[in-house]
């Protein structure tokens, strides 16, 4: 499902990106319609990790997987992981291989924010001209293109853990109330 989903905001995506090319259509359009989707899913994010008590932030459904705080983490690195690979530095004072070891529900949630705002950012400075040129994400080699929806697709499968996180903590996402 997801490799599908992927393909076919890939292909749109694709045919927005001729299409500017064609008409009136900004130049960016491509960069800011991720940036748009992403922010979305950035705030749901926000919202669920705001409804999660302090306690439930150590809380997992089975060993093995990610608590609700490593979840939360773990997108808030990736964000600077996925931006370092596009060329974009994270800021200084962040030590992105010091994030998994964040503690506190406050801590956690404000590291969060900031990557949000970094890897947003880091979109927009995307040139569309160079939206085919490749990187190396680690784990594949892909468009530049590609990365930008890996970002977004990243960000929308912790939002879906996290809900499920909720849902058995008999917490409703606040968007749904």
């Amino acid at each position: 499902m997801k490799i599908k989903n992927l393909i076919i905001t890939s292909i749109t995506l694709f045919a927005l990106n001729f299409l500017s090319a064609q008409t009136s259509i900004p130049e960016n359009i491509t960069q800011k319609t991720i940036h748009d989707i992403l922010e979305g899913n950035q705030n749901h994010i926000v919202q669920l990790a705001e409804a999660f008590t302090e306690d439930q932030y150590d809380w997992k459904p089975m060993d093995g997987v990610d608590s609700v705080g490593e979840a939360i983490l773990h997108v808030t690195s990736t964000n600077y992981a996925i931006g370092l690979r596009l060329g974009f530095a994270p800021p200084e004072e962040v030590k992105v291989m010091k994030i998994s070891k964040i503690k506190g529900k406050e801590n956690i949630i404000n590291a969060l924010k900031k990557s949000n705002e970094f890897i947003k950012k880091t979109i927009l400075k995307v040139e569309s001209k160079n939206l085919n040129n490749e990187i190396d994400l680690g784990f594949a080699k892909m468009s530049t293109l590609s990365g930008l929806l890996i970002i977004m697709e990243h960000n929308g499968e912790h939002k879906g853990q996290l809900i499920a996180y909720a849902r058995s903590n008999n917490i409703t996402p606040p968007w749904s109330k």
